[in-house]
């Protein structure tokens, strides 16, 4: 805690914050990719306490927003199938689907159960060879790896009635994506620190040449936050656009080879389709053809899934940094923690979820007071 408390010290937030204001002569609008990085943003009201015309863009950095409605009505019914035991983390059990979702199933007769981690799946799976347990494997690169070797495990061990249903994303063609956009306003990116500190740094040089955008890798602390704007900020009076490594303490340019040798043995890359913004080319893992036999979408075969989205729910334009949540007209009076329209609004690193638990309720071109750094 004492480790972490020295990246919320007020005095060098203060510190950093005139760095800023002494560098920036222009408005310059960046996105922080990370779901983590815009609640620590909105936590501590960071965002308000930077120069006037700098403007903090939420990214789509968070998982459990980004998992496609198919997918999620997918999961409903494996979940609802009779002999089955399915598993996830908490913060997809209040995920909207069409019509439903996992807490519904549950509450219907459905074993759904949270777990902690997929290698407490294999372990159900184990203690249970009579059901078929799924597992449902969301996440960008950090929390593919585990994943993966939950699948390796289950391969080695000879476990038959373990799958995983898979809906991993990548950050990389993510940016693309958002770059690529016409109505795209970023000049700069807080890449998120714990994906780099799997994958490393070697795919972000090529995007920051290509779209002429510095791209700094950065933390979750508001120390972190703070410092990674500095450095972007410098980038951009100074008309460059390179990498910088802003969280050297976890980030290594190689990132973690075992990690990536894991990845690489169980995953192949893939098209995959993000909730709110449609498919974006190479984005996302699924099972090798070596592991397709453990993929719950193969094995199930679930067909006949007609979604629909809500269709007062924004939370695409917000995913794609187009809105702000508190400029969705649902946002707080429809919309709600307990009546989310969308995932933005219940997963833990969902910007709606942020600016609801944090207050930010009103128009945002009402003054609003920051909450203080620390």
């Amino acid at each position: 805690m004492r480790y972490l408390a020295e990246f919320q010290n007020p005095e060098l937030a203060r510190g950093l914050l005139e760095d800023i204001r002494a560098t920036v002569t222009r408005p310059w609008a960046l996105m922080e990719v990370c779901g983590g990085q815009t609640h620590t943003i909105i936590r501590h009201g960071i965002d308000q306490l930077l120069p006037e015309g700098i403007e903090l863009i939420h990214g789509p950095g968070c998982p459990v927003c980004v998992t496609p409605l198919e997918i999620i009505d997918k999961a409903l019914e494996i979940a609802s199938r009779p002999g089955v035991i399915f598993c996830s983390f908490g913060d997809m059990l209040r995920v909207p689907g069409t019509g439903r979702d996992l807490f519904r199933v549950r509450g219907e007769g459905g074993d759904v159960r949270v777990v902690y981690s997929p290698l407490d799946a294999l372990r159900i799976a184990i203690e249970n060879p009579g059901r078929e347990v799924v597992f449902f494997g969301i996440g960008f690169e950090t929390t593919a790896p585990p994943n993966a070797m939950a699948v390796h495990q289950a391969r080695k061990l000879g476990i038959r009635n373990f799958s995983v249903l898979v809906s991993h994303v990548r950050v990389p063609p993510a940016i693309e994506a958002v770059m690529s956009s016409p109505d795209c306003r970023v000049q700069g990116f807080l890449a998120a620190g714990h994906v780099c500190s799997v994958m490393g740094t070697e795919e972000y040089p090529a995007l920051a040449a290509r779209h002429r955008v510095p791209i700094v890798v950065t933390g979750f602390e508001p120390l972190d936050i703070l410092e990674g704007v500095r450095r972007t900020v410098r980038q951009l009076e100074r008309g460059e656009h390179t990498v910088d490594n802003a969280y050297p303490r976890a980030v290594r340019p190689e990132g973690n080879p075992a990690a990536r040798a894991m990845l690489a043995d169980v995953f192949e890359v893939t098209d995959r389709s993000w909730r709110g913004i449609g498919v974006i080319p190479l984005s996302g893992w699924r099972l090798s053809a070596r592991y397709r036999d453990l993929d719950a979408e193969h094995r199930f075969e679930v067909t006949g899934i007609t979604t629909r989205e809500p269709a007062e729910c924004r939370s695409g334009e917000v995913l794609q940094g187009l809105l702000k949540p508190n400029e969705c007209g649902a946002f707080g009076t429809v919309c709600t923690p307990r009546t989310p329209l969308g995932a933005t609004m219940v997963s833990s690193e969902g910007a709606c979820a942020a600016y609801y638990l944090y207050r930010r309720l009103g128009s945002p071109a009402a003054p609003l007071e920051a909450n203080p750094v620390g």
